[in-house]
């Protein structure tokens, strides 16, 4: 009789995999070491805990024969010789349009207490970037209703861009009218690292209702494990991946790369990493070109990238700034200085976007380079004219800067709340340009 293993094969693909649990053997800082925990790098594990409902952490590495988790909540109640479970998963997001007008905690589950919405499936937070010969050229512009940024630094869907604060010039509210004015179909924002208040504060009073109804929120507080302040960039990243792939064009905001970094250093140290610049461990510098360049055009839609880098006493040379620099398609920089006489506080002559070439046409992108060097020329005179020592007449040049100066203020500056239509700020900038001539 012939043997047929089929019914034997049956059984076996139903049995469930025997895992292979591990128990804790040390924590300590940020770490936790397991003994028997069998199971790769990303991989989720539950703990038992006393009198509390598992621990949940992620693999992050081994040494010398022990597996080093990394916790994704508080560690009490934690015991020595508790049961690790690898759960046989990675970390992953549930997506779908229910999502807009929600925020999230930074693992992608709800926090501002409603049921949890309806989602269409999973995401994995960890995706491979866009192919370069899959990528679109950036030739459409993103009209952002922010005349500083339309007129003179355009942006283009698709374009990653860095807006490098220190504190307190208006980063958030910038940040507020662009969700709000621009003419993307989704906002995805992260906040990383803010503080409960200013989260509150942002999503009530900056973001509000109207720009709440098409945003997705995912907030991991200054108080959330080093961990999941990592996790949030990665899950605001993949929802915006989901919306795109359906054909939106996507505005991701990632407040701040800074807090980013911090949490990565965080880590970094904890697993042994060698510090380099400022602190800042090798992964890092390896982990945010892999997070920028999943923003760009793709045949199924767009991410336009922000990517906010708070520089520590406005120093732009900072290893972060530096860093973003470098990988971006342009960056914005606030002054302090702007920020006491205007909204916006960016700095026209500080600030670039590199494909402004691309989606601006001729017109504007002539009238744009006349009232630049405009605003050049009075930057270089102000001192001479603070103090009366320049005399009308001596260089016509100047002449000119200081007569269009209040035409120029004019344009720049914006009430909060105030969106201009891109067709207006280009015939204003144009104006500008000719009395300049």
């Amino acid at each position: 009789m012939r043997f047929d293993p089929a019914p034997f094969l049956a059984v076996a693909r139903g049995t469930p995999r025997a895992r292979h649990l591990g128990r804790v053997t040390r924590a300590a800082g940020l770490l936790i070491e397991a003994r028997g925990a069998a199971a790769p790098v990303g991989e989720l594990c539950l703990i038992e805990r006393r009198d509390r409902a598992p621990l949940p952490a992620e693999i992050v590495g081994f040494r010398e024969g022990a597996t080093l988790l990394m916790p994704l909540g508080d560690a009490d109640g934690l015991l020595p010789g508790a049961v690790v479970r690898p759960e046989e998963r990675k970390l992953s997001v549930g997506v779908g349009e229910a999502l807009l007008g929600r925020v999230l905690d930074g693992l992608g589950r709800p926090a501002d207490g409603l049921p949890p919405p309806e989602v269409v499936e999973e995401r994995p937070l960890l995706a491979d970037a866009p192919r370069p010969m899959d990528r679109l050229s950036i030739d459409a512009p993103l009209e952002t209703g922010v005349s500083v940024i339309d007129g003179f630094l355009t942006l283009g869907r698709g374009q990653r861009v860095g807006i490098f604060a220190g504190s307190g010039v208006g980063k958030s509210t910038l940040l507020g009218e662009l969700a709000k004015r621009a003419t993307a179909d989704v906002n995805v924002i992260a906040l990383i690292g803010e503080r409960g208040r200013e989260v509150g504060q942002f999503i009530e009073e900056i973001l509000g209702p109207e720009g709440l109804r098409k945003s997705v929120v995912i907030a991991a507080t200054s108080d959330a494990p080093a961990l999941v302040r990592i996790k949030s960039a990665y899950v605001a990243t993949a929802i915006a991946e989901w919306f795109r792939d359906r054909g939106k064009d996507v505005l991701l905001t990632i407040d701040s790369v800074t807090r980013f970094a911090s949490a990565t250093r965080e880590v970094g140290l904890a697993l042994g990493e060698p510090p380099t610049t400022k602190g800042y461990p090798p992964s890092f510098f390896s982990a945010a070109p892999r997070l920028v360049e999943r923003a760009g055009r793709t045949r199924r839609g767009s991410i336009t990238g922000l990517c906010t880098v708070l520089v520590d006493g406005d120093d732009l040379n900072d290893p972060v700034a530096d860093t973003m620099r470098g990988l971006l398609d342009g960056h914005f920089v606030l002054s302090r200085e702007l920020a006491r006489r205007r909204h916006p506080a960016v700095d026209v002559l500080g600030s670039v976007s590199r494909l402004m070439d691309r989606v601006a046409t001729p017109e504007h992108r002539d009238a744009a380079a006349k009232a630049r060097r405009l605003l050049a020329t009075y930057e270089d005179a102000k001192d001479l004219l603070a103090v009366g020592a320049y005399k009308p007449g001596a260089d016509p040049q100047v002449d000119k800067a200081v007569r269009s100066m209040p035409e120029a203020e004019a344009l720049l500056a914006q009430k909060i709340g105030e969106a201009r239509p891109m067709a207006e700020t280009v015939r204003r900038l144009r104006e500008l340009a000719a009395r300049a001539e």
